[in-house]
């Protein structure tokens, strides 16, 4: 049968952090991504890989170790090839099948992606592929449109996966895809859909391939934090013995989430800065959303202590968050006016007064819209029927 860890490794995802490092980190973390890029392309003998990071400046060209590279994997490929017809003469379809799934992750490893994915997918629709491996096979078209993050090929795949899991994935398979389904909604923003992939993987998590469980742990953290009710975060995030094990890793999401816990916010926004930096700005999952996260991380923060108010000055406020009180009543201004914050200020006594919304009224006022359009289109189809 086929090895799921061979699809699970090839290429090597920190490889691409790596180059997300090299192009947009401080002085220094760009100078230790392109050692770890270097280091990583040798070992792999990535020479498609190395030629790509060359053209986009990533990279100094280097001809001997490009010239190095391509030897050897005319070789390790003809070695493939050799194989591949041997199983063809020798063996059944199993095996011609495990002969030409090796040589299409070697294709997936040096860097050849258009090739991998052809590779793959001829395999895939062979009628002697079994389930298992097709599951792997996708997998392998999962991490190449991770790896080089293709929106519309993840998605793809991920339903695939779904399809294939459905008609019959073993548990560590299902386990694996919800672990990247998880992180592939953190890169798209869908940060609730995110948290509860988290929730239910967490306990079972077994893909070192992905990531390290810490780094697992930070992205879902910080989607749970953004989404989850504050007594579930206690519960399911802070209290969870898999976070606990890892999270001194991460001491600033520690801190965050116990500050958002705990209500204490000053040490709320310290621990907001520090994600930003830590986490926010070098993870090429979460690089896109830094700005959108830390707003609705601030906006989480107001409304929680509003909350607990029916009215406060902004000067408390202000001292609650560890701010100047010019900065949240510029804060305060723009949230409330975009309608993410219920209340008003009352500039002149340096007051905030809250203003919640009537649930109750505002769905009665719902109901007897929708009654309205109902007896319209009642109306209207009587109409039509006695015509």
């Amino acid at each position: 049968m086929s090895d799921g860890a061979i699809f699970a490794k090839k290429p090597e995802l920190p490889l691409a952090q790596h180059k997300f490092a090299a192009l947009n980190g401080t002085p220094e973390q760009r100078k230790e991504a392109v050692q770890k890029l270097v280091e990583g392309i040798k070992q792999d003998k990535m020479a498609a890989f190395y030629s790509r990071l060359v053209a986009e400046g990533v990279l100094k060209e280097d001809k001997a170790l490009a010239a190095e590279l391509e030897a050897a994997n005319a070789i390790e490929l003809a070695a493939l090839d050799k194989k591949v017809e041997e199983a063809k003469e020798e063996h059944g379809d199993l095996e011609q099948n495990e002969s030409c799934i090796h040589r299409a992750v070697f294709l997936a490893q040096i860097g050849e992606d258009d090739k991998a994915h052809q590779a793959y997918e001829e395999i895939l629709q062979r009628p002697t592929t079994t389930l298992n491996q097709k599951l792997d096979i996708v997998f392998g078209k999962l991490r190449l449109g991770l790896f080089y993050y293709r929106p519309q090929l993840i998605q793809k795949e991920i339903d695939r996966a779904h399809d294939l899991v459905n008609k019959g994935g073993d548990w560590d398979r299902r386990n694996r895809l919800k672990a990247i389904e998880c992180i592939w909604r953190c890169s798209q923003r869908q940060f609730k859909e995110a948290s509860d992939l988290f929730i239910e993987c967490l306990s079972t998590y077994a893909s070192p391939e992905l990531m390290s469980l810490a780094d697992f742990v930070c992205h879902g953290a910080l989607a749970c934090a953004v989404v989850m009710p504050r007594s579930d975060i206690k519960k399911k995030v802070i209290d969870a013995p898999e976070v606990v094990e890892v999270i001194g890793y991460i001491p600033n999401v520690s801190r965050l989430l116990r500050a958002l816990y705990d209500c204490k916010y000053a040490d709320y926004f310290g621990a907001l800065a520090g994600v930003e930096d830590d986490h926010l700005s070098v993870s090429r999952y979460l690089y896109a959303h830094r700005r959108f996260y830390t707003r609705e991380m601030r906006i989480r923060g107001y409304a929680q202590l509003l909350e607990s108010y029916l009215s406060l000055t902004i000067k408390s406020m202000a001292d609650s968050f560890g701010v100047t009180q010019d900065f949240i009543d510029k804060e305060l201004a723009r949230f409330v006016a975009a309608g993410r914050l219920h209340c008003v200020i009352d500039k002149v006594g340096g007051v905030v007064e809250t203003n919640r919304p009537d649930t109750k009224n505002a769905q009665y006022q719902n109901t007897i819209k929708q009654g309205d359009l109902l007896l319209n289109r009642i109306q209207k189809l009587s109409g039509i029927i006695s015509i």
